[in-house]
């Protein structure tokens, strides 16, 4: 089915009917602990919610953790709603989209995460607001799940919310280093999707539009936001989202998971540490170590297209620009930067191969190669 979508400034003001629409009583509410509050999406749902039953679920941190899943999984059933409303940032919207899947099925949450059983039943209706513009969380299949700091991800289509609200007004008070490492979250998941070995026409439009976007408004929504950037980047996210639903992400988020889970880095700034790197890497396929079935010049007219998004004419002039972006928005581009050294990069390293995340990637990535990698960002 496809997704009902509100996406603008005053958006919200659609679920009142939604709500009203769907003869709904009994609400599960997902949202951070604070955050729900500071983006002033309390102010505005509290007296829409005020006719229905709600229980709001606030008890878990970012980057969900499986025992917050169960444990949130458990009142799901006891509450028995009739429909999911997740508020938030990737985290929030991750762990309800978890919460209302796994709440169905006959089994053990943890089975369905390590792949041991399939999910057969959809959940309730859900309706996603994302109040951060990075993750595109609310336009995938799929949803993160940690279990002793390694990622897991599950994926099905009944996972998909059933409706989102994007209203950029929840962005407003989101810091500097938030918006910039949620918007170069956008701007990875794009170059990433776009490239990938599952790429599709449609997929490519999709992440061409959002990188576009976030190289116009990034800099400016970081540094000076108004209502536009904020909303144009509300929009980059969303695009973002809908492009690796189609094509899952590559090797820069595969790498990214123990940045984050061992050295606490946000996901944003952990995932564009490789990505210049591995577009330069990308470029340098050949017919011996290609792994998209099209073959080694088919991704390297993909990495041009990329370059020409960028708006560089060479590969170096492409990565000096990515290198640019993340400084002119104050993050990091080299790991010392991050606290992170030398001995710390054997953890990196140790963790970073994802099979499903690494396969993805254009050029099948060695470990000699990453090694290499990873010691050139110190």
């Amino acid at each position: 089915m496809p997704q009902k979508n509100y996406i603008g400034i005053g958006a919200i003001k659609n679920l009142a009917g939604y709500l009203r629409q769907n003869k709904v009583k009994k609400v599960f509410l997902v949202s951070g602990k604070k955050s729900y509050k500071l983006c002033g999406a309390k102010k505005i749902l509290d007296p829409i919610l005020k006719k229905y039953s709600v229980l709001n679920f606030t008890d878990f941190s970012s980057n969900p953790k499986l025992l917050a899943i169960e444990k949130g999984a458990k009142l799901f059933k006891k509450y028995d709603p009739d429909l999911v409303i997740a508020i938030g940032g990737g985290s929030a919207i991750d762990m309800a989209k978890a919460i209302n899947i796994l709440a169905v099925q006959d089994g053990n949450p943890r089975d369905y995460v390590l792949k041991k059983k399939e999910i057969t039943k959809s959940g309730k209706k859900l309706i996603a607001v994302p109040t951060t513009a990075g993750t595109g969380s609310e336009a995938t299949c799929f949803a993160v799940v940690y279990i002793n700091k390694v990622k897991y991800s599950l994926k099905h289509k009944f996972i998909l919310p059933t409706c989102f609200i994007i209203d950029p007004r929840f962005t407003f008070n989101l810091n500097q280093k938030i918006t910039a490492e949620t918007g170069a979250d956008a701007l990875a998941q794009a170059i990433e999707s776009y490239w990938s070995v599952n790429s599709t026409a449609e997929s490519k439009k999709y992440a061409a539009r959002a990188i576009r976007i976030i190289l116009k408004n990034l800099y400016k929504v970081v540094n000076n936001p108004d209502q536009k950037s904020r909303l144009k980047m509300s929009r980059a996210a969303n695009l973002s989202g809908r492009a690796i639903n189609i094509t899952e992400t590559t090797a820069c988020h595969a790498i990214s998971y123990p940045i984050t889970s061992y050295f606490g880095i946000a996901h944003g700034q952990a995932v564009v540490m490789t990505l210049s790197s591995l577009l330069n890497y990308n470029n340098l396929v050949s017919q011996a170590d290609v792994l998209d079935k099209r073959g080694a010049l088919y991704v390297k007219r993909v990495i041009k297209d990329i370059i020409k998004l960028l708006g560089a004419h060479n590969c170096q002039n492409a990565q000096e620009k990515i290198e640019s972006i993340l400084k002119g928005v104050g993050l990091a581009t080299r790991f010392r930067e991050l606290n992170i050294f030398r001995e710390d990069l054997k953890i990196i390293f140790k963790n970073s191969f994802n099979p499903e995340r690494m396969k993805n990637n254009p050029r099948l990535v060695t470990k000699k190669e990453l090694w290499k990698m990873l010691l050139n960002l110190l």
